[in-house]
């Protein structure tokens, strides 16, 4: 490769490195305020359909959505007032205000990790879901009719807490919270008559909670929305709010998720990247609604003490949507759902009843492939008591030798490949007036020789839906969060050892880099493939730098160990002899006809 081609490489290597935040300096995310009262054209024709909860239907005439539950909450002006229950794994903070779930500190989890490039933090502190959101968990909305500024009663009772309310129209609100296993609370919401006259209950918004960063630097790339709908999840994260074009470029941003139809909502959930709320209501809901909401900004404290904490976050907020229906004096109408609020660990969301370990986000052609995986490193740390960097490394052991004898054929192919060199040229040089011909009879050699020309490629594209797999598992396994190896203090984080000039250091990406360009020396190129082609292929490297530079590190300690095998097994393949070829005797130039 020329000096100009390794110029025009490196930069847009560096183009690459810089294109996100150059994007977003030239082209800074929209944050959008919807005005109140504001509604989609969709929510202005909603709901027809009975509420048969209480026995009886009740044709609902057609009615406009409330406003947002940020923006529509009057908060109380009487001292707010909190009341908790806990037990060996979470403490759930409860409030007056809303009468709902402040937030839920997860015990067996502390609120910080050794994170990259810097020492571990010691706090007494717990990782919290929900943290600083403006509308409490398991609130309720409907406008007027279920809303003024009067806070709830908290009340212990002997099995849990309850949570109550009487409004001036005569309506009372309930909220029971039972203390369960496996990270649940079972809550049950009453909407109690007690007029002399029938009430109509307007649309109705139970708010599940708030995706809320993990901590003061967490980007909220991995903050999202899920909704099951028996059959399907659904997923919706920032992307999908920002709307960008090519991903890159501004768009109109979303102000609201409005999942289509009646939906018929299983469960649904918020999430960041390790950890969950999932609420699942004893009957279905007809609708998913979430939004982009701004959270607190940092305060000139915190951000002296962290400079890399995050000028503006923001969450998503989901509320699962209840239809209007009509409650008759003396009459109530009650709601119950379980809530699971902890960890993205796969073998505890599997226990619950309705499908809810598939917030894992374990889908797609490599879904069955990322729980494979997952289990598997769980399997070997449980019983060998293996550090779950060993895991990796034996995971990537197992599958190179499962998959060793069609990389040793593939290696062995491209040798028969590089001894028919001299024949190919010859067919070349005799049919270079005839392509047709020519390709014809190179492939009537390969046939002859048992060569496969595509063989080379495809350990290749078997690495990649395992390197898919390993990579989906790793964005949400819990398991690797604070787990060290080597100079990496986090598996589930880069691995960055220092900072110069803001750039960060991760040390596992370039030695994955450097292992690559070294397999890439060693592997044998096809006779027909364009020199320029083959040198663009021995940098392709670089790519893979930049793609997993800032991805979690044992992503990178798998691909580097893949790398070291597949060269211990190259150098272990060159020393079989090859298949001889077939020689092709000589023939002598067509010759020239005269005119």
């Amino acid at each position: 490769m020329d000096r100009k081609s390794v110029i025009i490489l490196v930069a847009c290597f560096i183009l690459l490195m810089l294109w996100m935040p150059l994007v977003n300096r030239l082209f800074p995310p929209q944050h959008v305020t919807r005005p109140a009262g504001a509604l989609t054209a969709a929510q202005s024709n909603l709901f027809t359909a009975p509420d048969s909860s209480n026995g009886t239907n009740h044709a609902a005439p057609s009615i406009s959505m409330p406003t947002l539950a940020a923006q529509s909450w009057i908060r109380p002006s009487a001292p707010e007032e909190l009341m908790t229950l806990e037990n060996a794994v979470a403490r759930y903070v409860f409030t007056s205000y809303g009468g709902g779930l402040k937030l839920v500190e997860l015990r067996r989890y502390p609120e910080s990790v050794g994170r990259a490039g810097r020492p571990p933090e010691t706090t007494n502190r717990f990782a919290t879901l929900n943290q600083a959101a403006p509308v409490p968990a398991l609130s309720l909305f409907g406008g007027t009719t279920l809303e003024d500024s009067a806070p709830f009663r908290l009340v212990k009772t002997a099995t849990g807490l309850r949570a109550e309310k009487d409004l001036t129209n005569g309506l009372r609100l309930v909220k029971d919270f039972h203390l369960g296993t496996n990270y649940s609370l079972s809550v049950a919401i009453r909407i109690e008559n007690h007029s002399s006259r029938p009430v109509d209950l307007p649309v109705r918004e139970l708010v599940v909670g708030t995706a809320t960063p993990i901590n003061r630097d967490d980007l909220g790339t991995a903050l999202g929305v899920q909704w099951y709908d028996g059959v399907n999840a659904s997923f919706i994260n920032s992307a999908w709010f920002a709307n960008r074009t090519l991903g890159c470029f501004p768009g109109t941003p979303r102000l609201q998720y409005d999942s289509p139809g009646a939906s018929n909502v299983v469960w649904a959930a918020v999430h960041n990247q390790f950890f969950t709320m999932i609420a699942a209501p004893e009957t279905n809901a007809l609708r998913l609604l979430a939004r982009r909401i701004e959270l607190p900004p940092p305060t000139a404290e915190e951000r002296q003490a962290d400079p890399k904490a995050v000028a503006q976050p923001f969450g998503f907020e989901a509320s699962l949507v209840y239809p209007p229906t009509m409650l008759a004096p003396g009459q109530a109408i009650e709601r119950r759902l379980d809530l699971f609020a902890g960890p993205k660990e796969y073998n505890t969301l599997a226990k619950l009843p309705k499908n809810q370990d598939l917030a894992m986000n374990f889908s797609g052609f490599t879904g069955w492939l990322s729980k494979v995986l997952l289990l598997s490193m769980n399997g070997l740390h449980r019983h060998l008591h293996l550090s779950y960097g060993l895991c990796i490394i034996s995971i990537t052991i197992i599958i190179k030798v499962i998959f060793w004898p069609l990389t040793q054929a593939s290696t062995r192919s491209m040798k028969r490949m590089q001894a028919l060199q001299p024949q190919m040229k010859a067919i070349q040089a005799k049919y270079k007036d005839e392509p047709q011909k020519m390709n014809r009879k190179v492939m009537e050699l390969y046939k002859e020789n048992k060569v496969n020309p595509l063989g080379g490629c495809l350990p290749m594209l078997i690495q990649i839906p395992v390197l898919i797999g390993f990579y989906r598992m790793l964005q949400s396994a819990i398991e690797l969060r604070g787990e060290s190896f080597l100079w990496a203090s986090d598996l589930s984080q880069p691995d960055t050892v220092a900072v110069v000039f803001g750039f960060p250091i991760n040390p596992l990406p370039l030695l994955m880099g450097a292992t690559q360009f070294w397999q890439a020396r060693m592997t044998p190129a096809s006779p027909s493939t364009d020199p320029v082609q083959q040198k663009m292929m021995q940098y392709m490297p670089l790519i893979f730098v930049f793609m997993l530079y800032n991805f979690a590190s044992g992503l990178a300690l798998y691909w580097m160990v893949q790398n070291l095998l597949s060269i211990l097994q190259m150098k272990l393949t060159k020393t079989l002899p090859a298949s001889p070829a077939t020689p092709v005797p000589a023939q002598p130039a067509p010759a020239k006809r005269k005119k």
